[in-house]
């Protein structure tokens, strides 16, 4: 064991929400509830958040969903959003926002919580609410 395994570590939780329509109060809200849920779930704060990587289906187009993290007044963690693959099958969801946040946990990868709210629980029904 070396002298830095007490320390944590980076990881990676992963999450998705949908909207009901595409306007910029659904993007906004919706992205901010995925994150707090995310955040409380496995007992982190903003500090804790490295950075965040956003997809976003084609169908959305009103608002980055980086804007809900700065609209929530964290504004010092670099956001990358990108389009999600338009792949025909069943992970193909209308109105669909997911993200990868790269954070700072103590926790064992295999303890992680990771959030499907709403339509996106489908793509993952294997996890624990």
């Amino acid at each position: 064991m070396s002298s830095h395994d007490d320390r944590p570590a980076v990881a990676g939780v992963r999450g998705a929400t949908t909207l009901d329509e595409d306007c910029r109060d659904e993007v906004l809200h919706r992205t901010s509830e995925l994150l707090a849920t995310m955040l409380e779930r496995n007992g982190l704060t903003s500090d804790d958040v490295i950075s965040l990587v956003f997809t976003a289906t084609d169908d959305i187009r009103s608002e980055f969903p980086a804007a809900a993290v700065r609209a929530a007044g964290i504004a010092d963690v670099p956001m990358l959003c990108a389009r999600e693959l338009g792949i025909e099958s069943d992970s193909n969801i209308a109105r669909c926002v997911r993200v990868l946040a790269h954070v700072v946990s103590p926790a064992p990868r295999g303890e992680l919580r990771h959030t499907y709210l709403r339509g996106a629980r489908q793509l993952r029904s294997d996890l624990p609410e």
